[in-house]
């Protein structure tokens, strides 16, 4: 497996072992939102701060592709769904890990909505690209939420570590999740995870420190990184609020020192 080897530390730091990621995939579900319209500048400016990857759709890679300043790691998304579909929780498969692999992606991924009224189509798919990934060693992030009738809060530790261990099973290599609130609960979901897991920014939040406090939960569970879009690529400076998150997964910051960066 060292074509995934070789992969994988394209997008995860080979001294930390863990991961900035920083997903722009949101002009499918909600259309070009503030920071998404100039892909070129919002990338040049997150990978500035240190990301390690960005995540968009398979037409945004000739989009956002600049030809100067730092390398950063490509992860391409497969699935795709709107927020005008009768039915947003569905998720369609809409590329493939070949086409993956022509336009120069380190890995791929899928979202699943365990719970939606079609989540045994999204698991069909999920076990189809990871057999895919197996077959051309290409690492696959499993974006695993859990959204629909049954589900009365998405964050509750029982649906993110079930949500979690469904995304390892199916063969996954990192799971996004939603984080649980707390390190103490968010710790269940690592410890029954065997594979790499880190956190979804979700919807932007009041402050700064409201996202620094979040990430650092998440580390002292054990997770292996972030996977953060709308409060990294709206934030007032995207270098600096990127540059800060990148010294708490790598270097061990403090939400103090996080804070000291973000105004430095």
């Amino acid at each position: 497996m060292i074509g995934k080897d070789i992969r994988l530390e394209r997008i995860i730091d080979r001294n930390s072992r863990r991961t900035v990621i920083i997903p722009m995939d949101h002009g499918v579900t909600v259309g070009p939102i503030e920071g998404l319209a100039d892909m070129r500048s919002t990338i040049s400016k997150v990978v500035a701060g240190g990301a390690n990857a960005i995540l968009m759709h398979k037409g945004m890679v000739r989009a956002g592709h600049r030809g100067t300043g730092r390398d950063v790691g490509l992860i391409i998304h497969l699935s795709a769904g709107t927020s005008i579909s009768p039915d947003p929780n569905a998720k369609e498969l809409v590329c493939t890990v070949e086409e993956a692999l022509k336009l120069g992606a380190d890995a791929v991924s899928v979202h699943i909505n365990l719970g939606a009224e079609t989540d045994s189509d999204m698991l069909r798919q999920l076990g189809r690209v990871s057999d895919q990934c197996r077959e051309w060693q290409m690492p696959l992030v499993a974006m695993m939420y859990t959204r629909g009738p049954k589900i009365d809060d998405e964050y509750d530790v029982k649906y993110v570590k079930h949500a979690a261990r469904v995304g390892a099973e199916l063969g996954a290599d990192i799971i996004k999740v939603n984080y649980t609130g707390s390190p103490e609960s968010f710790s269940e979901v690592v410890q029954g995870c065997p594979v790499m897991v880190v956190i979804a920014g979700g919807p932007k939040m009041d402050s700064d420190e409201d996202i620094f406090k979040m990430a650092m939960g998440a580390l002292q569970a054990g997770a292996a990184g972030v996977s953060i879009g709308r409060n990294a690529f709206q934030h007032a400076n995207p270098t600096k609020i990127v540059e800060a998150l990148s010294k708490m997964v790598h270097k061990g910051a403090t939400i103090e020192q996080a804070v000291a960066a973000l105004e430095a």
